[in-house]
């Protein structure tokens, strides 16, 4: 196994309330040094809610670095020292407004290595039922404005294919989706 590359100088460049930045000064394994850019993430879990009659909802809200709506598969950071599945019952809560009686994981994956060590772990949640008095209400983030609705598959294979949906996680949830049966 290749051993791995320890930093000389670790910088952090911004702290923030998501994310941190890092500048890493490594030697590179033939020689020469880096100074790398990181952008430290705690990880984020991605969940595929489906519904008793298998389709698949999705989130629509305004992702302003692209500078519009953007429907996707309802995602959310991990909190310091979080189960990644029961923030995936979590989100299913907050972004759908539905409890999940059964959550599966269905993978993990490195969005952008190059520079990033978020870890997406994707989830299925399923036997969706509505909120009940005796349950935690849900905690919204103070800047989400979401509209849900449930696709079929093929539908969502059609707004791949069009480019109405864009995002990458959204794509590779559903990949991942397609072996999915009904709950």
């Amino acid at each position: 196994m290749d051993k791995p590359i320890i930093p000389s100088e670790i910088r952090t460049i911004y702290e923030g309330r998501i994310f941190t930045v890092q500048v890493e000064t490594i030697t590179l394994p033939k020689g020469g040094e880096l100074k790398a850019e990181i952008v430290r993430h705690p990880g984020s879990v991605v969940i595929v809610p489906v519904t008793d009659s298998g389709e698949i909802v999705l989130v629509r809200q305004y992702r302003h670095p692209l500078g519009r709506w953007v429907w996707e598969l309802p995602a959310g950071s991990l909190k310091r020292g979080e189960d990644p599945e029961q923030a995936a019952a979590r989100e299913c809560h907050e972004e759908v407004g539905k409890i999940p009686g059964r959550i599966d994981r269905l993978g993990a994956f490195f969005p952008t290595p190059g520079y990033c060590d978020e870890e997406m772990s994707i989830y299925r949640a399923s036997r969706l039922r509505d909120p009940e008095v005796a349950d935690v209400p849900a905690q919204p983030d103070a800047d989400e404005d979401i509209e849900t609705k449930a696709f079929s598959l093929e539908a969502l294979r059609q707004m791949i294919s069009t480019g109405e949906i864009i995002d990458l996680k959204t794509v590779a949830g559903l990949a991942l989706a397609e072996g999915i049966s009904r709950p």
